[in-house]
């Protein structure tokens, strides 16, 4: 019987591909979640879906959503809550970003697309999650990055949208504590198709990046940030609140 059986699990950017996210929803299926995956490629969750399912037995929600559009997001949260009567975990890890454009070189649109799939997503899933996670005393996961907490270049946009998750998420973790939701955020520094892209852009910063990490590797998305994910989800995390767990350049515990 796994940890999380019975418990109804929200991923953004949870679909099958080179990312986070599948990780991490392989992480909870492989505890019994209930899974709603969401994301904007329609083929990624429908791939997920089928995956999961098959190996783990759980059930998958997939819908397509855009996390910047308030009414799709209001959408996911009344058909989660219609297909599985509850959300116990919030999940908000989907973010797109105009990557590898230096700041002078920005345009709004680029920013805006930061800011709609990054703080606007996350501000929204909370905002609308918050009734059902008061109900089950909940969990919510933010996911920010090294690219705000450190400044990488041609991250600009990117990294604003993510020190806007980290404020958003303490203060949340302060309005919610007394409802027995714990806030938390974690900044991953994981293996994907995106990394391996900036790997071949910034190959000074790679190598700078990996030098001041004392494991000498980066992180897997299931066996790393998904466990992390898990433990942040379980009753004997409940106490932690308002923290950014960063698992990049070292690991701990950052205000």
């Amino acid at each position: 019987m796994g940890t999380m059986n019975d418990k109804t699990v929200i991923i953004t950017g949870g679909g099958k591909g080179g990312g986070i996210g599948y990780g991490i929803s392989t992480a909870f299926a492989k505890e019994g979640a209930n899974l709603v995956i969401t994301g904007r490629n329609k083929k990624k969750l429908d791939d997920g879906k089928e995956e999961l399912e098959s190996l783990y037995g759980v059930k998958v929600l997939a819908l397509q959503a855009d996390g910047g559009d308030e009414e799709q997001v209001k959408c996911v949260i009344e058909k989660a809550v219609k297909e599985f009567g509850g959300i116990h975990v919030l999940i908000n890890n989907a973010q797109n970003s105009a990557s590898g454009v230096m700041l002078a070189d920005h345009t709004k649109e680029d920013f805006d697309k930061a800011i709609y799939s990054g703080l606007y997503a996350v501000f929204f899933y909370m905002k609308h999650a918050f009734p059902y996670l008061k109900e089950t005393k909940g969990s919510v996961i933010n996911f920010a990055s090294g690219a705000g907490l450190f400044g990488k270049p041609g991250q600009s946009s990117y990294a604003a949208a993510k020190e806007g998750i980290r404020g958003i998420s303490r203060v949340a973790a302060t309005e919610w504590g007394p409802y027995d939701i714990n806030v938390n955020v974690i900044c991953p520094l994981v293996m994907t198709s995106a990394l391996e892209k900036w790997k071949e852009e910034y190959p000074d910063v790679y190598e700078q990046t990996i030098k001041g990490i004392p494991l000498g590797r980066f992180g897997d998305s299931e066996k790393d940030i998904g466990k992390t994910c898990l433990f942040l989800a379980s009753e004997g995390a409940s106490y932690i609140s308002g923290e950014t767990i960063t698992m990049q350049g070292g690991s701990g515990l950052r205000p």
